[in-house]
């Protein structure tokens, strides 16, 4: 027997208690073999109590976890060693109340969120598919379903006849009703008018920032069901949060915002249908002045795990695939990832840089930084002294003042508490452009790759 060691087969020496958590690992993930009485390298050692183990394993396998495994007796050159066959099992199996997978060349414990996912997988089921029994079609929202029939039809999703039926039918109709007759957590999220006293954290939270990360202006918060939060908080950045700056092409007056609605639009759509609920955190949108943040506790699939693959023709495979349902009934989200041309789409209407995606452990982020347009704007409004012209200036005079020993900008960021795009868009710029500060290098620069101001 040479078989290669892998993710499914391992050669150990001798028989120790342990491994029974390791043909609960092999249970739980893709089954697997293990060999009793072979080196590392598969060659075969033998073992002096092949007999007894023959039918003690059984035995410790079937009490412990409750699943049967076949184990062989096999013989190489007069050396007897076993062979422990285990199957992929559908339900999830425990060892001693804990759970264990095997992934890769480990063997590694399920716990918390993980936990109960794959216990959800197990029996066919998603987060958002769990049944509320507490909940019935009475008490959702009838604006929510409203506002659903009404995009619905409008887009052609669904037809007047198909929509002119009960809430209960249209409920049923939507696959949110599972088999006991229980509305299921996508209808409450979706259509619930305080889906909150379910899950703590279904709402949206906005904040607009100024000069740095540590300086919030004013926030919001958007609550209710969330077919009603989209448009309320596209409403509230798009008329509180973000100024349109103001462009003439002849006489014909333009509106120019710094991201395109229909892109920003996609992004907060992916971000509530992927969002991980359980984690009870909101969606968090920070607005700066030449950009946008939006932030949600939630996963995409392994294989677009950068914003080069999102951006490439893929597949949906919504982290919640019944709310992804229900929005794509209403029309406000397309299917086959078709949400990421869209955002393509509105960018190239701006010849704006596409959204950048940071993907891990902690959640998903989205940088949407302004156009060049907007920046030209945003440039020439502030030079025409329309913001706090007193205050920049008295800014600029500090600023002037720190420099007169030649300084670092990470010096300046740091003395003033400044973004970096903020310091060198309103004041660096121009006041090299106009000679209040020049580029300078000290008596004994501290890195020879900085650049020195005074």
């Amino acid at each position: 027997m040479k078989e290669k060691e892998h993710q499914s087969v391992e050669w150990k020496q001798a028989w120790r208690d342990e491994y029974l958590k390791w043909i609960c690992g092999y249970a739980n993930a893709y089954g697997g073999t293990i060999y009793i009485g072979t080196d590392d390298d598969g060659n075969v050692i033998g073992i002096d109590n092949a007999k007894e183990l023959l039918e003690l394993i059984p035995s410790k396998i079937t009490d412990t976890m409750g699943i049967i495994a076949d184990v062989n007796l096999l013989y190489k050159d007069g050396l007897e060693y076993l062979e422990i066959i285990v199957d992929k099992y559908p339900s999830l199996i425990s060892f001693r109340g804990k759970y264990y997978y095997r992934s890769g060349s480990t063997m590694r414990e399920i716990t918390g969120k993980e936990l109960e996912r794959t216990l959800l997988k197990t029996q066919g089921r998603t987060w958002d598919g769990v049944p509320l029994p507490k909940l019935s079609v009475t008490d959702l929202k009838q604006d929510a379903i409203q506002l659903f029939k009404e995009k619905s039809v409008r887009r052609g999703r669904l037809t007047q006849e198909d929509v002119n039926v009960s809430d209960e039918v249209l409920m049923d109709n939507l696959h949110l009703i599972d088999e006991n007759g229980y509305l299921i957590r996508a209808a409450m999220l979706a259509f619930y008018n305080d889906p909150e006293k379910w899950v703590t954290g279904a709402y949206v939270k906005i904040g607009f920032f100024g000069k740095s990360d540590s300086d919030l202006k004013y926030q919001d918060e958007v609550h209710g069901p969330l077919l009603e939060q989209v448009d309320k908080t596209i409403d509230l950045v798009y008329t509180k949060y973000m100024k349109a700056r103001i462009a003439y092409e002849g006489i014909q007056r333009i509106e120019q915002f710094m991201f395109h609605k229909d892109a920003f639009r996609e992004i907060l759509l992916n971000a509530i249908v992927h969002k991980d609920y359980s984690s009870c955190n909101p969606i968090q949108i920070s607005v700066y002045e030449d950009k946008i943040y939006v932030w949600n506790d939630g996963e995409m699939p392994p294989n677009l795990d950068t914003t080069d693959k999102l951006f490439m023709k893929h597949s949906s495979k919504p982290y919640n695939p019944n709310l992804a349902n229900v929005f794509f009934k209403s029309g406000m989200i397309e299917a086959w990832g078709r949400g990421f041309e869209k955002i393509k789409e509105g960018c190239a209407l701006y010849d704006g840089p596409l959204p950048e995606y940071d993907i891990n452990e902690s959640g998903i982020m989205v940088l949407c930084q302004a156009c060049d347009r907007y920046l030209k704007l945003l440039d020439n409004y502030d030079y025409l002294g329309h913001n706090d012209q007193d205050s920049d200036q008295d800014m600029k005079n500090k600023i002037i003042e720190f420099c007169r020993i030649p300084k670092s900008a990470s010096e300046i960021l740091k003395e003033f508490n400044l973004e970096r795009s903020y310091f060198r868009r309103h004041y660096l710029d121009r006041m090299l452009k106009i000679g209040e500060l020049k580029r300078t290098e000290p008596d004994k620069p501290k890195s020879k790759n900085q650049k020195y101001y005074s």
